[in-house]
């Protein structure tokens, strides 16, 4: 199977497959050399990362594929790609699909809130109305070169109309084309429980460490028949982490050397980007 296919088996096989987020070619190479089975290209990430600002639009269409190319260049597992609101109306979505699909994604996950949109665990999120978001959805479906490209629609509307509201919209999204349901930002766990038995279409449940919805382990998930369980940010919240420690006892301590704990030691780092890879490559042509 290719990545999409892989990707369409693990949402159907609905075993809470974990997916976590990279922002970086570097944390994808992390992410799959720890085994996990996919990475989702995270646009919270990008902006927090590259940009150094909250995820509140400030990522373009560019960002986020020439973030995908370079991780579809560093791993070969499959990429749920963050597309965020289409990047406009439903014309501006069908050109981020071809743009995101060429980059290399293998999904391409789109929501449903007003522009500029917020993370989803944000307050004063607004969404358009069904209608809109449908006529994007059968944009991206049209949009797709390879029909095994595979569409996740994402509604944010149990902040602003409540759950029920977002559960019948997440039904119509489905009829409208989408592969894969995500409903996010629930605040119970009975919400959690409800989805999968509401809604016939593989899903998505979002982890998101500080936020609203209760945190639920893959396992609990996976036999409530979630296909896959994000993420988004694990590695990034990691990443500050160690950062703040490898600076703070630099700080404080004046040195830092592969004796601490704090920082990953030079072989280690020199493995992650493929260095005797390289080192193989240049003695060949030579």
């Amino acid at each position: 199977m290719n990545t999409k296919q892989q990707l369409k088996a693990l949402a159907e096989a609905r075993r809470g497959v974990l997916v976590p987020g990279a922002f970086n070619a570097l944390s994808a190479r992390v992410v799959a050399d720890l085994g996990f089975e996919a990475i989702y290209v995270t646009g919270a990430g990008v902006t927090n990362m590259w940009f150094g600002l909250p995820d509140q639009a400030f990522m373009g269409l560019s960002d986020i594929a020439d973030h995908t190319a370079r991780i579809r260049d560093a791993v070969e597992l499959p990429l749920i790609v963050d597309a965020d609101t289409g990047f406009g109306n439903a014309l501006n979505t069908y050109h981020a699909v071809r743009t995101l699909e060429r980059a290399g994604a293998d999904c391409i996950q789109l929501e449903d809130q007003v522009s500029p949109k917020r993370c989803g665990h944000f307050n004063g999120k607004e969404v358009i109305s069904t209608e809109e978001m449908l006529g994007k959805i059968r944009a991206a479906v049209d949009a797709r070169r390879d029909q095994d490209t595979l569409i996740m629609a994402r509604t944010d509307a149990c902040a602003t109309q409540g759950f029920e509201a977002a559960v019948e919209r997440a039904q119509r999204f489905a009829e409208a084309g989408a592969d894969i349901l995500f409903v996010e930002a629930v605040t119970r766990a009975e919400e959690i429980s409800a989805l999968p038995r509401r809604l016939a279409k593989p899903q998505l449940m979002n982890m998101v460490i500080g936020g609203k919805t209760p945190i639920t382990s893959a396992d609990e998930l996976a036999g409530l028949g979630y296909g896959l369980v994000l993420y988004a940010n694990a590695a990034l919240q990691g990443a500050v982490a160690g950062m703040q420690k490898a600076l703070g006892q630099l700080r404080s301590e004046r040195k830092v050397d592969e004796n601490t704990a704090v920082v990953t030691p030079f072989a280690e780092r020199q493995r992650l980007v493929g260095k005797p890879f390289w080192d193989d490559l240049e003695k060949k042509y030579q």
